[in-house]
């Protein structure tokens, strides 16, 4: 069995006895933490909102740290720019002590449930018969002719565009040199 838990904005994938390293957590070395399930995988798998509520995943906070310095270093070539900045992250490190999974009997009442529901559901049908008289279905039109459509289509088409009239050679100028 396993879940996959929500801790500062990141998801974890845990089982009994993960220890994981998390963003800093305000709780004190021993302290157990609640952990929020996004998702358990058993027998089942429970993703639902509901039955999320009901699963209770918790660690023990074994030690608080700091990660590895990241270093940070701008640069701008031929402008005379240059940064420099480092980072270390605060972190705690937790041991998965308990996963308390969902409780198989919530798909049994869920079926017991629809099956109720389907003789309610079928008085609700017979009762909207009665209130209500059958419709009768409408008239059909009648059928168009054949020697309309064409018609129509006929009527539909642009006319043929006239050809633009050919255009007369251009008359050759004379020389004026006079040669």
């Amino acid at each position: 069995m396993y879940a996959v838990v929500e801790s500062g904005g990141k998801q974890y994938r845990v089982e009994k006895g993960t220890v994981l390293v998390v963003d800093r957590l305000k709780a004190e070395e021993g302290d157990k933490v609640a952990l929020r399930p996004v998702m358990v995988s058993g027998d089942e798998l429970v993703v639902d909102a509901k039955a999320l509520e009901k699963v209770k995943i918790e660690a023990k906070v074994t030690e608080h740290l700091r990660g590895d310095k990241i270093k940070v270093f701008k640069y701008k070539a031929k402008k005379g720019y240059s940064r420099r900045a480092g980072h270390r992250s605060e972190l705690t490190k937790l041991e998965v002590t308990s996963l308390g999974g969902a409780k198989k009997s919530a798909p049994k009442k869920a079926a017991a449930d629809k099956a109720e529901e389907k003789p309610k559901t079928e008085a609700k049908a017979e009762t909207a018969e009665k209130k209500a008289p059958a419709k009768k279905p409408a008239a059909k039109k009648p059928a168009a002719k054949a020697e309309t459509k064409t018609e129509t289509k006929a009527a539909a088409k642009k006319p043929a565009a006239k050809k633009p009239a050919a255009k007369k050679p251009a008359a050759k100028k004379e020389d004026t040199d006079g040669a």
